[in-house]
């Protein structure tokens, strides 16, 4: 069975090559255009990842990480953003994420940490 992944992003050229990518690795994506959205189909779904920017309208990646911590804990989750602070890339640690993607990323290295992050599940 395929695994399913939640991308929680807000720019449009990132959705499409995170689900291009993702799908081409074999994987059934769902993508959420901002917080509130991924609050909502988290709800009816349950994904065996979540990819998540930190910068979402609505409902922020901090609060949607926090979420998922607390409903479904051992969901592993990579953040992606574009934020190079040092403090925010430890308190999404803290929070529990798994990995940390900074943007621009690599194709390939998007493959190499979501498979390693899937075979902890």
């Amino acid at each position: 069975m395929k695994k399913k992944i939640l991308v929680v992003e807000d720019n449009p050229m990132v959705v499409k090559s995170l689900e291009f990518k993702l799908n081409k690795d074999g994987y059934d994506v769902v993508v959420a255009v901002d917080g509130r959205v991924a609050l909502d189909t988290l709800k009816n779904n349950n994904f065996d990842l979540v990819i998540t920017d930190l910068m979402l309208p609505f409902v922020t990646g901090s609060q949607l990480i926090e979420h998922i911590k607390k409903e479904t804990p051992n969901t592993p989750i990579i953040v992606l953003s574009t934020a190079t602070q040092e403090d925010i890339i430890m308190d999404a640690f803290t929070m529990g994420v798994d990995d940390f993607i900074t943007k621009p990323f690599s194709p390939n290295e998007l493959s190499l940490r979501v498979k390693r992050s899937l075979s902890k599940t």
